[in-house]
């Protein structure tokens, strides 16, 4: 607990600010207040460093690039190995378990040490994994990893503790899997195939003990070998020789016969008795053709083949269609007597698996169903109904079914909200389903004690939005919606170009959702924005449509200057400009077009009415007009308050503020025109560009080619965003000529049109696109040779880009201070989706020198910090600045203002924080009626870096929450009079601050650094630089424990955490280093300590930077084993188990142990302990804590087997007096009989 007293005397030179030597720690005003009264300010810091820890939680989603299934039949939990060396094991909703290899080898196979609590792991490294299931948190026990030979395939009976593996070379060996130790009993493959063979039988693809006998194994090789193995002898029973290729080998219970798929598409039966040829060949999809050939089929890559007490076999396969059908999706057949069903599947089958009632092999195996792992989904099929209908999944595995591209996380909602959205979520549900129960139902779970209501919205490249119920470390879908139904379907051609028209032109970039009004927006690629109000009644509406033209006429430069060290604020009082009325110049019809093209919206909103069903209903629609012949720059900032009935957004030309209850544009300023006469820099115009539309062609062809690839990639390949350096070879070789060109470490970055400046335009005019022109006294523009110079310039956008999906950007940027800047200004421009520039140092100790451009230029490439010295290269000064974030509230715009009032605080790219008070009116039927005023007030803050967050902190140290309206819902049939009455919740600053004063506290973050301003006199009382060579990609002020704090995410990938408001640093971990874009994009903070990103394009990972989560973290998660008793085998009968083999007397300790086989070479295999055993080791040499231990589970062991011993005492006391009754009734029928008469 820290206890901080800081006086204010009303000089912002005596500012902490100040001391650090920026100019931004003053007001921005500059002149202090004439009144140096004294205040004080106490706040108790309750956060401390013990407060935070990090952890991963839960991973929801998909399985990323799966590679294996395995299934525990006993347990019914089920585990899928992947790509990247990830298991997910899945049990009942609830049970679902993350475990990641440390080496991040694929996962080639799963084995399930059935109903013990362990799984064995193959991996592409050649490594066996053992983990232990009985613990919430799986871990590694053991590891055994091959040098010499590679692994293909792994076989665990049930009820053996020695795993057969077998090799790339065809070698078979025999692991303990209690020691995890090679035994010295080995198959050479040289001993298995006869000696006459010439040719090597491949790699073993196929291993399993028979059933009839578990002392024979079979062996399949790639080469179409099959060898029947005597474990006893140590010989082979019979070799099988088959043309084709062996994909998969699958016995019949009674082991008199198996079954194999092979790479011509048939299916070949062998039948023990008879091993010279096959007892069956069949090609299941092969048809005869005219000329008595059969048709080429594709390869059967498995076939299982399961029996049935009640009806006839079942023979599961996939693949083995004709080549002929070309087109068609992969398939999975099930033959059930003559009947043939082929189920067509939306993505490839990675591997299936049928569940069966018993997990002995040598029974009737009775399936019950079919799981089948595709790509990107995971489906159960029941087939114990004749049409095989699928079973509801209850996992959220179709995260992904649209690329997602946003993110949003909400913690702590309102109770009542996720009822509501799953009541109307439900009726949207598919049908068809399976009647009967998921059959994944192994594991325990239950509700921990520390849950609250969450909620995850995901945004997707579709423009459909999901609401996820994210309570208690779980998730389930709520409620669907689809963006797309306010607009009208786009046509080629319809308007402009085919080439022009997007893919996905309704992808979703941001969302806002205040939960408690129920106010939702969205905004979507096109540079687009819908509001939507939430109603429990269908409704007939018509979406209301507006336009704005928020568009630059010039770029805004920035001036070089000697006074840019030390910039100058006027008082805001003094020089304020006037609120500006721009409603007839933001409409479509303003300033000068080339065309009616120019005043057309990316898409077309629905002009009719529309019947909408309950739920989210679309009121409002905002779109940007293409002005220029260039289509609008895309969205970077959105704000909606309910209480205010106000939206703003914002992009790289200016600010938007728009009042939806009014359906009126309230304000449409350019960027430059917010700072009025309180510009902290010097401003330079420029003359427009020569040609603009040979560029703008130019621009558009290259960007639109830049990024075709990548167009491709969204919905197919899920791979990698290509780099915005190695596209087009054209394209960097024409730029490499011009300014934009930069050069880094090792690589070329071409960097998009709207960074492209003209160093030889020295004239011109900046103006808003909402003011009038300032053409009057400006010089004429020179004729060029190329022809004359239009008066106009726009930033040469492509066509509104193709969905950037989170999913699907994977760009490696190293971060570091080595770093070339160019490649973080790919990346942030990635990130935002337009280009922007945002400065981290506002001084320098050098003035800029006009001859150095060169060398300045080189050494800014070559360094990471971004100066307004020398070091500032032509691309830094000519970048236009955007609007990065917006936050509406109570707070005080002038430093002479006494009562708080509604303002709007806007963040832009350069480090400037400008408020914009507001005035509206409080009665319901004038709020209605009356405009609201607004205006820029002249007060500017200043931050290193791009502002990310602005919060309130009341001066007890509070946050305060910005003013909503009670959700009402407007098609209520029941008294209308009471439900249109708007009910307001203003939380003010100064309603907690009797005893502290007037005032609240601001919290700034930007990239660079992070301020803590007292309003009104707007002093910087904290400052902190986060971050040195790297930059922060996320900020957020969240409650943590009672209290509140700063937590930050960094490019470098530190998560850190700062105390509020001194902004002591309390956590700083190197949890994820940044490797594509798509964590950058879907990385957000909220309450409670946690955080969430997206891991792998179909997979959310949940973390928590807070203890006290993670302390309770096992309680929360499931328990993937369960104590269940083994079921007992069949009794076999007395002629079965005389003639059907010995296979119960097979010891296999007698043939593989060390005493018999002697020990596995040590240059082989190398056994690695666990991490696991390692910690059970170092607790069993704790001593008493160790006898403790040993003690306590020794006496569980012994209550067990106590309760075992009684139970079996119970059951053998009543078969003894069942017997002795009927031995009674025996003697007293026979008592009188004679010995002939029995």
């Amino acid at each position: 607990m820290k206890k901080f007293r800081k006086v204010l005397d009303g000089l912002t030179t005596s500012s902490p600010g100040g001391s650090i030597g920026s100019p931004s720690g003053g007001s921005a005003a500059g002149t202090p207040t004439a009144t140096p009264t004294p205040k004080e300010i106490e706040i108790q810091e309750t956060l401390v460093s013990e407060n935070f820890q990090l952890c991963k939680t839960v991973r929801h989603g998909f399985p990323y690039q799966p590679t294996a299934l395995a299934f525990d039949p006993v347990q019914k939990i089920l585990a899928i190995g992947s790509r990247t060396g990830g298991v997910r094991i899945l049990g009942r909703p609830g049970v679902d378990c993350y475990c990641q290899h440390e080496s991040g080898a694929a996962v080639l196979q799963l084995q399930f040490l059935i109903n013990e609590g362990a799984l064995v792991t193959a991996c592409a490294d050649d490594t066996l994994h053992l983990w232990n299931l009985r613990q919430r948190r799986p871990a590694v026990l053991h590891s055994l990893k091959f040098n010499r030979e590679r692994i293909t395939f792994c076989h665990l009976p049930f009820q053996s503790k020695w795993l057969y593996v077998g090799t790339e070379r065809g070698n078979t060996h025999i692991v303990n899997i209690e020691s995890f130790i090679l035994s010295g009993y080995v198959i050479m493959w040289n001993k298995a195939i006869e000696l006459s063979t010439k040719t090597h039988p491949g790699p073993v693809v196929h291993l399993s003990d028979s059933p009839k006998d578990e002392g024979k194994l079979l062996i399949g090789f790639e080469s179409g070998t099959i060898v029947q193995w005597d474990l006893r002898l140590k010989k082979a029973d019979f070799r099988i020789y088959y043309d084709e290729a062996i994909h998969s080998v699958s016995w019949h219970h009674e082991g008199k016969q198996f079954m194999c798929s092979h790479s011509d598409g048939s299916l070949s039966i062998w039948n023990l008795r008879n091993t010279t040829k096959p007892f069956q060949v069949t090609f299941p999809h092969g048809k005869i053709q005219k000329d008595g050939r059969k048709e080429s089929c594709k390869p059967i890559l498995k076939v299982e083949y399961k029996t049935s007490r009640n009806s006839e076999p079942f023979v599961i396969f996939s693949g083995g269609l004709s080549y002929d059908k070309a087109g068609r999706r992969p398939t999975l057949t099930i033959m059930h007597g003559k009947a043939i069903t082929v189920l067509e599947m939306d993505y490839p089958i990675v591997e299936f698996m049928a569940l069966c009632e018993t997990p002995y092999n040598n029974e009737v195996q009775e399936p019950y169903a079919v799981v089948v792992l595709l790509e990107k989904d995971l489906i159960v099929v029941d087939l114990t109904q004749s049409n095989f209908p699928v079973f509801e999944n209850p996992y959220p595995m179709d995260i992904h079914e649209s690329p997602v591209t946003c993110t949003a996380y909400f913690a702590d909602c309102p109770p009542d909200i996720i009822p509501i959205l799953y009541s109307i979520g439900v009726k949207h549900k598919k049908t068809g389903y399976s009647q009967k129960e998921w059959p994944v139902g192994g594991g325990t779970w239950t509700l921990g004690s520390h849950t609250y209501p969450e909620i995850i919205i995901t945004g997707h490249a579709d423009g459909s939005i999901k609401f996820w119920d994210a309570s208690a470390i779980t998730l389930q879908m709520l409620y669907k919606l689809k963006t797309s139904k306010a607009f009208l379907k786009p046509k080629p051609s319809e308007g402009r170009a085919a080439d022009l028209v997007e893919d996905d032109p309704f992808a979703i970039q941001m969302v806002s959702w205040c939960p408690q009004s129920r106010i939702f927006c969205v905004v979507g690629i096109s540079a687009h924005i819908i509001l939507y109000r939430f109603s429990k009644y269908e409704a007939n509406t018509q979406i209301v449509s507006l336009e704005v033209r928020l568009r630059c006429e010039a770029e805004d430069v920035i001036s070089p200057s000697e006074n840019e060290n030390n910039p100058c604020f006027t008082e805001s009082g003094s020089h304020s400009p006037q609120p500006h009325h721009h409603q007839h110049a933001a409409s479509p019809g303003s300033g000068t077009t080339e065309g009616n093209k120019d005043s057309n919206p990316c898409l077309k909103v629905k002009d009719r009415m529309v019947r909408v069903p309950p739920g989210y209903q679309a009121e409002l629609v905002i779109q940007l007009l293409w002005a220029d012949g260039e289509p609008p720059q895309q969205i970077t900032s959105l704000d909606v308050n309910s209480a205010y009935g106000l939206l703003a957004f914002g992009n790289c030309n200016g600010l938007a503020v728009v009042d939806y209850l009014q359906k009126t544009i309230l304000l449409c300023m350019s960027t430059l025109d917010l700072y009025g006469a309180a510009d902290p820099y010097q401003r330079l115009t420029r003359s427009p560009r020569r040609n603009r539309q040979s560029t703008s062609e130019f621009c558009m062809r290259g960007l639109s080619n830049l990024y075709s690839d990548s167009k491709k990639r969204i919905r197919t390949s899920y791979q990698s965003l290509t780099e915005l350096s190695d596209n087009q070879q054209s394209i960097d070789t024409d730029r490499s000529k011009s300014p934009t060109s930069v050069k880094g470490p090792g690589r070329k970055l071409s960097l998009p049109t709207d960074l492209k400046t003209d160093l030889d335009h020295v004239n011109g005019h900046c103006t808003s696109p909402t003011s009038q022109s300032c053409s009057t006294g400006k010089p004429r523009v020179p004729m060029g040779p190329e022809g004359p110079r239009l008066t106009r310039r726009g930033p040469g956008r492509p066509p509104f880009r193709k969905a950037q999906s989170a999913a699907c950007m994977e760009i490696s940027l190293p971060v570091s201070h080595t770093e070339g800047y160019a490649s973080r200004r790919a990346m942030l421009q990635q990130l935002h989706g337009v280009a922007m520039y945002s400065h981290d140092e506002h001084h320098a100790t050098a003035p800029y020198c006009w001859s150095e451009r060169a060398a300045a230029t080189e050494s800014r490439e070559n360094s990471f910090s971004r100066s307004r010295s020398s070091s500032v290269s032509s691309i830094d000064r000519d970048t236009k600045e955007a609007v990065t974030t917006l936050q509406f509230g109570e707070s005080y715009a002038r430093k002479s203002d006494t009562l708080p009032t509604p303002c709007l605080w806007v963040g832009t790219s350069l480090g400037m924080v400008l408020l914009i008070p507001m005035s509206i009116p409080t009665d319901h039927e004038e709020r209605m009626e009356e405009p609201v005023t607004i205006g820029p007030s002249g007060t500017v803050l200043m931050l290193k870096g791009s502002v990310l967050r602005i919060s309130f902190l009341d001066c007890m140290g509070a946050l305060i929450q910005s003013p909503y309206e009670v959700w009402r819902d407007l098609n209520a049939h029941e008294d209308p009079d009471r439900m249109r009455r708007r009910k307001l919740v203003h939380i003010s600053p100064s309603s907690s601050q009797h005893t502290c004063g007037e005032g609240h506290l601001a919290v700034v973050c930007s990239e660079k650094q992070a301020k803590v301003f007292l309003m009104p006199s707007q002093s910087c009382l904290f400052v902190h630089n986060i971050t040195e060579s790297s930059f922060v990609l996320r900020a957020d002020v969240v409650s943590v424990c009672n209290s509140v704090c700063l937590a930050c995410f960094c490019a470098n990938g530190h998560v850190m955490t700062l105390s509020l408001p001194s902004l002591r640093p309390l956590l700083d971990v190197n949890y994820l280093p940044l490797a594509d874009m798509r964590i950058a994009r879907t990385f957000c903070f909220t309450h409670g300590g946690q955080a969430l990103y997206l891991s792998s394009p179909t997979e959310i990972q949940r973390i928590t930077y807070s203890q006290e989560m993670c302390d309770n973290l096992q309680e929360m998660l499931g328990e993937l084993f369960t104590p269940i008793e083994t079921p007992e085998a069949q009794n076999r009968g007395f002629l079965k188990g005389f003639f059907g083999g010995n296979s119960h007397n097979f010891d296999r300790e007698e043939l593989f142990g060390e005493a018999a086989a002697g020990k596995g070479s040590r240059s082989l295999a190398q056994h690695i302990p666990g991490q696991a055993g390692m910690e059970g080791m170092k607790v069993a040499a704790c001593g008493v804590v160790g006898d403790l231990a040993r003690a306590r589970i020794a006496l569980d062991e012994r209550g067990q087997r106590l309760g075992e011993l009684e139970e079996r005492t119970a059951l053998m006391m009543t078969s003894a007096e069942t017997f002795s009754k009927h031995a009674h009734e025996v003697m007293l029928k026979c008592k009188d009989k004679k010995w002939y008469q029995l």
